[in-house]
């Protein structure tokens, strides 16, 4: 036996010249290991980049409008509850997201949940992201740690009684919230299923274009319908195919050229937000998920606007 092998069956420990080629060995692999991580936390963060922009997260967690800094938080959304302020989303390990955890981040989308165990309102849309997978949901988070961190303090939410209350919010996911990830459809093609995926999960097309209760709950049997401005808030098209209140009559180059520049098949453009999610995120897509997107809406059951909402 070598006299490695003694040592370790318990035996004297070998002389320094026998441990050489051990601790050779070991100063060759232990930086290899870490070059292998670090290139591993560079490719998960290169797709991560594409994930943030299909998931919009740039637009809410950036007060563009008052010159803050990258997904620093604090842009003010006016909703019918009250005004929500997206938090600090920067690697800050005060304000930010710094000292999160890979489970803490998941558990932030999936569940609702923030690190510190207090649950997240709804208006941060983890009842769509909740269908991402793991995988999507660790990429995001090494692209956000890849970025640079800034000491901002995040701004309390102004909303009106009850629907600030924190200790309410369980009760509200046992009603609302149904934890992912999004099940493949085995009856339906790779680029519909690719297609669904970046409706329902990743660009949470439904938190705007489907109806919500009293309770701020979306409406399962009014799917994409559309919102009309009396609801609250800022009106939303039908998204489903019913020929006259919805995408009907769109061919694909007609989405495809709305998601790519904004521009509607009568020549118009959009406006308000949705001017903002061409510009920061539908025009960061692949054709490929452009089409898939297409692909998706139009299998849809075709449902009727209910009320005044603006054409698509």
């Amino acid at each position: 036996m070598n006299p490695i092998g003694r040592f370790l069956s318990g035996g004297r420990p070998p002389a320094l010249p026998a441990l050489l080629p051990v601790l050779l060995l070991l100063a060759l692999l232990v930086p290899a290991a870490a070059a292998l991580r670090a290139q591993s936390q560079a490719e998960r963060a290169l797709r991560g980049q594409y994930l943030f922009d299909a998931a919009g997260c740039f637009g809410c967690h950036t007060d563009e409008v008052h010159g803050g800094q990258r997904l620093a938080g604090g842009r003010a959304l006016e909703t019918p509850f009250g005004t929500f302020y997206p938090p600090n989303i920067t690697p800050d390990p005060i304000y930010g997201i710094g000292n999160w955890s890979d489970a803490d981040f998941i558990r932030a989308l999936r569940h609702g949940v923030r690190a510190d165990g207090s649950p997240l309102f709804p208006a941060f849309p983890y009842t769509s992201y909740t269908l991402m997978d793991d995988g999507d949901i660790l990429d995001l988070k090494a692209y956000l740690m890849a970025q640079k961190p800034v000491a901002q303090p995040n701004r309390p939410h102004e909303l009106k009684d009850p629907f600030g209350w924190r200790v309410l919010m369980p009760a509200w996911n046992l009603m609302y919230l149904h934890v992912g990830p999004l099940d493949t459809n085995p009856r339906q093609s790779a680029q519909w299923n690719r297609g669904q995926y970046l409706v329902r999960a990743l660009g949470h097309c439904g938190e705007c274009h489907t109806p919500r209760d009293w309770l701020g709950g979306l409406d399962p049997h009014r799917a994409l319908a559309g919102i009309p401005a009396a609801d609250g808030g800022e009106a939303a098209p039908n998204l489903t195919p019913d020929p006259d209140t919805g995408l009907g009559r769109w061919s694909e180059a007609d989405l495809l050229l709305l998601l790519e520049m904004g521009l509607k098949p009568d020549g118009d453009v959009v406006g308000g937000s949705m001017a903002e999610v061409v510009r920061n995120t539908t025009s960061q897509l692949t054709l490929a998920d452009r089409k898939a997107i297409f692909a998706y809406l139009r299998s849809l059951p075709p449902l009727t606007a209910a009320g005044p909402t603006p054409p698509p």
